[in-house]
């Protein structure tokens, strides 16, 4: 049963699994979607979806799949005219509750089929043809949990339709988004020092009384090491050309990542398209204001965690070739791959967030250097989703 939906679900990005599938069946089964599209919409999305990061692509799964039902193809200007003077809404008493059908897509879709062919006039408190007010399958202004509207306004929201209004869309984590959702990723990015790590620099108040106890009275104080978050970043941003049109979403992560308080030492650098033996200090990338690549992998020990930010997208010369480098002013005696590759083996934890969408690194301009630079660097969306596994990425031990 709707095997069609799960695999659309699958297409949308839900990672909808055969048990938990199995689960919605036994669940039907059971009757516990009220044979009601809004119970099945909701009873659906309680089995299906473990996050609700997911519940943005559920609504629009559910909206594809079942849109059809909300407004099907096959209403014509004569059957909006019998819909126009409306009864009011009315109550459905739970002995009526008990004679509906259950919903079913296509005996749902047969019935609408027929009452377009049979149905000669408008109808009104009914429970069979096209009408309002009533307990009819189709219409509005009335109450059927096993219909559909046609016309009208929404008075029980059909589930199609609150899956259209996308709720949820705030959820999403492979979006970009804002200052807030990167500061919290972010937050993962701390590293604890161990109770064996740096110099004892508190003091211990427990350890401080014990000790001095079992002294007679002698003061004994005891120093432990302080619990300090042990974790260096450098983010490291392409500036200008092809990043103009990110220059927002660039904006809001380098802000994040400026307001976040528990690094232990924390810097920013700048390059265009490539780096090469000068890294930048402003995003000006004017060569008065830059260090040597070599000064700065001298400066930076290993220990530091490298966030690369960049497009990725230059000319194939730019990142293969001596003297490739885009601002004719600037000679480099060395490809810009060889100045990546050298970064990449001196930081023991280093990525790369683009903010171009993981479905186009194949088929945009630079597909090919962006490729290249992915075989150095891991490569991550610049999205909450993208930079949460980038920081993963960073975190694991080596």
């Amino acid at each position: 049963m709707f095997i069609d939906f799960f695999y659309l679900l699958r297409n949308y990005g839900v990672p909808v699994s055969i048990t938990e599938w199995m689960t919605l069946m036994e669940a039907l089964g059971k009757g516990l979607a009220a044979s009601s599209l809004m119970s099945f919409y909701h009873l659906a999305r309680t089995v299906l979806v473990k996050s609700e990061a997911h519940f943005d692509r559920y609504d629009l799964a559910f909206a594809s799949y079942f849109t059809g039902v909300e407004t099907p193809i096959e209403l014509t200007e004569k059957v909006l005219k019998w819909l126009e003077n409306a009864l009011p809404p009315r109550f459905i008493s739970p002995e009526e509750r008990k004679q509906f059908q259950k919903w079913d897509l296509d005996e749902l879709r047969r019935q609408l089929e027929e009452r377009l062919r049979t149905q000669k006039g408008e109808h009104h408190g009914g429970g069979n043809w096209i009408g309002t007010g009533g307990t009819s399958r189709f219409g509005h202004s009335g109450y059927n949990p096993a219909g559909v509207r046609l016309g009208g306004q929404s008075v029980n929201k059909s589930a199609v339709k609150v899956a259209a209004e996308r709720h949820f869309r705030g959820f999403r984590t492979d979006e970009t988004i804002g200052v807030r959702q990167f500061e919290v990723a972010l937050r993962k990015l701390r590293q604890l020092s161990t109770k064996v790590d740096g110099p004892k620099e508190e003091l211990d108040i427990d350890e401080t009384i014990k000790e001095t106890g079992e002294k007679g009275g002698l003061l004994q104080l005891v120093w432990s090491r302080g619990r300090k978050n042990m974790v260096k970043v450098a983010l490291i941003m392409d500036s200008g050309g092809s990043m103009v049109p990110y220059l927002r979403i660039c904006s809001q992560l380098f802000t994040a990542i400026n307001r976040s308080t528990h690094f232990k030492d924390l810097r920013f650098f700048f390059f265009h398209n490539c780096v090469y033996q000068h890294i930048y200090l402003d995003p000006s990338c004017q060569v008065r204001n830059s260090i040597k690549t070599e000064d700065f992998l001298r400066l930076l020990g290993p220990e530091y965690k490298v966030i690369f930010l960049g497009d990725a997208s230059m000319a194939p010369s730019e990142l293969l070739m001596v003297d490739g480098a885009i601002d004719w002013y600037y000679s480099n005696p060395e490809p810009g791959i060889v100045w990546l590759k050298r970064i990449a083996d001196h930081f023991s934890h280093s990525v790369w967030l683009n903010p171009i969408p993981a479905a186009y690194w194949n088929r945009t301009f630079g597909s090919y250097t962006i490729n290249l630079i992915r075989e150095v660097f891991p490569m991550y969306e610049l999205t909450v989703e993208g930079l949460e596994g980038a920081i993963k990425k960073l975190m694991v031990r080596k």
